[in-house]
């Protein structure tokens, strides 16, 4: 695939498949989940080789490197020579995820819990905090 010598910052997060559409990325952009050196950056700001931009999705935050332009989107196996992921281990969702308590759900339509449910449901809760307190 050629590169490119210009590129906008949604072009090229969407064809790094950071972002499933364009217009996602574009929107990221938008409403500042997006930036460069801590400030926000615009959709049609122009990508450059070497800068680094922080793109934060939902709960995750990632640090991309750029390391080449791509001129349309690419599948997955290719779009890992385009960028260098260089997020800290302590942002990666993975190493956040270890400390979260686990989340109690129930299936729908079964109701409120039992005064039993409950209790066991409490037990749960303090074992598990207690492991962690141990730890």
């Amino acid at each position: 695939m050629p590169e490119k010598e210009k590129l906008r910052i949604d072009k090229y997060l969407w064809s790094i498949r950071l972002f499933k559409t364009r217009t996602l990325a574009s929107d990221a952009c938008k409403a500042g989940r997006v930036k460069l050196d801590g400030k926000n950056i615009k959709a049609s700001y122009e990508v450059k080789i070497g800068d680094t931009y922080q793109v934060s999705k939902g709960p995750d935050r990632r640090m991309v490197r750029v390391t080449g332009l791509l001129e349309s989107r690419v599948d997955a196996k290719k779009a890992v020579d385009y960028y260098l992921d260089v997020t800290p281990v302590e942002q990666t969702q993975a190493f956040k995820s270890m400390f979260q308590a686990p989340i109690l759900k129930r299936d729908r339509g079964t109701g409120r819990p039992t005064k039993a449910d409950r209790r066991e449901i409490d037990d749960l809760k303090d074992n598990f905090f207690e492991e962690k307190e141990e730890e």
